[in-house]
């Protein structure tokens, strides 16, 4: 289940950063020309560079915990097998300090011990479940289709509208599309789903505001 939440987050995010970078970008070019093969060129590199970053960036992320995860894993194993008695005592100290009486406590311990002592050892005092480690592919991947999901709405709005409404609707849609993907996150995290959307849409807003503005004064200004 912890694998699964923390794809699903890096989905998420993955979706969001997509939205919001290349609606970043496309807007700023289409702030200094109305052409659509420019805007289609930055979309699609800003986009593929965008995924391949955000895939490398979960991967390393993910491997690192993962590695952790498994130091730890090896590290309990090693003490299981050279100090049994040292690691029932602190077993049965996990549960009395949860509430439980000392002998209820040993005697909890005695029990789980025998059943799967790795298992009863790792779950009390890692918080890990060893058929469940995080895994850096599923991270990555979920990352990267996500990011390249969520920065196909703002290119493909750009590029199909009408140059006279291109820029203002894209702005509708990106706002609207950030709303879903705050929402969700919050979802998922546990958060209040107001707060998390009004400040991505806000966060989206003044990055497109940025965006826009820039892009336009460089194509004023014959730069582009």
């Amino acid at each position: 289940m912890g694998g699964r939440l923390n794809w699903l987050r890096a989905g998420v995010l993955g979706a969001n950063d997509g939205i919001v970078s290349i609606a970043g970008l496309a807007v700023g070019v289409a702030g200094a020309t109305t052409e659509r093969a420019p805007i289609l060129t930055a979309g699609v590199a800003g986009l593929l560079a965008g995924a391949i970053s955000m895939a490398l960036g979960e991967y390393v992320s993910v491997s690192t915990q993962r590695d952790t995860e498994k130091a730890l894993l090896a590290k309990e194993r090693h003490e299981l097998e050279n100090q049994p008695e040292a690691e029932l005592d602190e077993l049965a100290g996990i549960y009395e300090s949860k509430g439980l009486r000392p002998e209820t406590a040993r005697q909890v311990a005695i029990e789980l011990t025998d059943h799967d002592v790795f298992a009863a050892h790792v779950e009390a005092e890692l918080k890990i479940d060893p058929d469940d480690l995080t895994n850096p592919w599923h991270a990555a991947g979920a990352s990267a289709l996500a990011f390249t999901a969520g920065a196909l709405l703002p290119l493909l709005a750009i590029l199909v509208l009408p140059v006279a409404v291109r820029v203002p609707v894209t702005f509708i849609v990106v706002l609207m599309a950030l709303a879903v993907t705050g929402a969700l996150s919050a979802t998922l995290g546990g958060a209040s789903a107001k707060t998390a959307m009004l400040r991505v849409v806000v966060g989206g807003a003044i990055g497109m505001v940025v965006t826009y503005g820039v892009g336009h004064l460089i194509g004023g200004v014959g730069l582009g």
